[in-house]
């Protein structure tokens, strides 16, 4: 078969398991010291070292893109891909809108206000791949909840490729980033980094890359914030014998096609479900451009578990914790509470993946490789900074004053304790 098909018995699964998570391996260690050797460099001689890496790996100096060529990119495009853009730009936008997070004040009792003040952060840089691997939709899911949260500069880096994207370009026009600088590569994660030349230093830096830009931005955090070291894509998709093989099979390869790591794994309660997704995926991938890609990663990271009952199906797809979870089954929705872990849940025959991609609204930016246990998709609260805010009147301070004390003299903190103490003590008479 051309999806590989198991009978779930416990040892199939964590086999899968296994294999999935062993695709995002961190880079190799000798990727990490050439990147390490340049971003120190960056730090020490700066702009200099910028200048020299761009002009050795981007074959030229950094520069701006100005404005001028973003408006000739979005003229040259096609005006069907604009009218696509610009209408997923509205739908990314309207989600973000209702999910962002505001200020907020509280009077507990007389005299105590506690609140929380929330601010987009003053500066992100998005990094956006060259070449084959520009995605216009990236610089949309990347930048349009920067914007919404209030971001106060977007900077786009991008390489300074032979012929840049127009599409990229346009992009970025249509989503409102602030500065479009030609640098790509580990110089210019450094340069966002710590700041060199006219690039400044950012709060955050956000956007997929190569190994690379990946081992870059794990040795920038810390000094700056990032949203997360992505690994190969992955697709699990849960279907009963009511799923139309045609559309499952269609949904697995569009995340087998993306490369030769990506994971593409079916979980059903009907083996001849299973052995027809099989024999569908087979027949589309023969018809497709990426069939070499799509063929070796579906033999290395691509099967069908066959379980008794769905609900232990989604015990799996917990475990998984996947990027992306299709349920196409009879009734979606009576499996949602079940389902714990996941970047994005796709419910019903006529939410596949590629929606969530392009046109949905939520970001396309998901944790892999099971990191969605702990991690969030990307969005507004990605780019926000929370601030605490504590107010009290002398008579709600003095109500706490002792509870205080004991608490700190507890921990040998005198210091603590007599911050408190001197508020109250009787003032000596003149």
């Amino acid at each position: 078969m051309f999806l590989k098909t198991v009978l779930a018995d416990g040892t199939a699964e964590q086999t899968v398991i296994r294999e999935m998570k062993a695709r995002a391996a961190g880079a190799r260690g000798d990727i990490e010291q050439i990147v390490r050797g340049v971003m120190a460099d960056v730090q020490e001689r700066g702009w200099d070292a910028v200048v020299e890496y761009a002009e050795k790996f981007d074959g030229k100096a950094p520069y701006i893109v100005e404005p001028s060529v973003l408006d000739a990119a979005y003229d040259a495009c096609d005006p069907k891909l604009i009218s696509a853009l610009e209408k997923a730009a509205a739908n990314i936008r309207d989600y973000h809108e209702q999910m962002l997070v505001k200020s907020w004040e509280w009077k507990r009792s007389a005299g105590e206000t506690l609140g929380q003040t929330v601010r987009g952060l003053a500066r992100v840089g998005i990094y956006v791949p060259g070449g084959t691997a520009a995605y216009p939709s990236s610089v949309l899911m990347n930048a349009i909840p920067a914007k919404v949260a209030g971001v106060g500069e977007l900077i786009m880096v991008t390489p300074p490729t032979e012929n840049m994207s127009n599409e990229v370009l346009a992009a970025a026009k249509i989503a409102g980033v602030d500065k479009v600088i030609a640098i790509g590569g580990t110089q210019a994660i450094a340069a966002l980094t710590y700041g060199a030349g006219f690039i400044p230093q950012v709060d955050k830096i956000v956007g997929p890359g190569n190994a690379f830009v990946a081992a870059a931005k794990k040795l920038a955090f810390g000094t700056v914030d990032i949203d997360m070291i992505a690994g190969p894509s992955e697709v699990l998709v849960i279907a009963d014998h009511t799923a139309n093989p045609t559309y499952v099979a269609a949904d697995l390869l569009s995340q087998a096609e993306h490369d030769r790591l990506a994971s593409a794994v079916l979980l059903t309660d009907s083996m001849a479900q299973a052995q027809a997704i099989s024999c569908e995926m087979e027949r589309q991938a023969k018809l497709l451009p990426r069939w070499d890609i799509i063929k070796e990663s579906v033999a290395n990271y691509g099967c069908a578990i066959v379980f008794d009952e769905l609900t232990d199906a989604c015990k799996m797809a917990d475990v998984v914790a996947p990027e992306h979870l299709e349920v196409v089954t009879a009734e979606p929705r009576e499996l949602l509470p079940y389902l714990h872990n996941a970047g994005a849940i796709f419910l019903g025959q006529y939410a596949p993946e590629p929606l969530g991609d392009y046109m949905a609204g939520p970001c396309h930016v998901l944790p892999t490789s099971g990191t969605a246990r702990f991690f969030s998709p990307l969005s507004t609260d990605t780019f926000l900074k929370k601030t605490s805010v504590i107010e009290y009147t002398r008579d709600a301070l003095e109500g706490y004053a002792q509870d205080i004390i004991a608490l700190a003299q507890s921990e040998h903190l005198d210091a603590h304790a007599n911050s408190i103490a001197v508020r109250f003590a009787e003032e000596p008479k003149k």
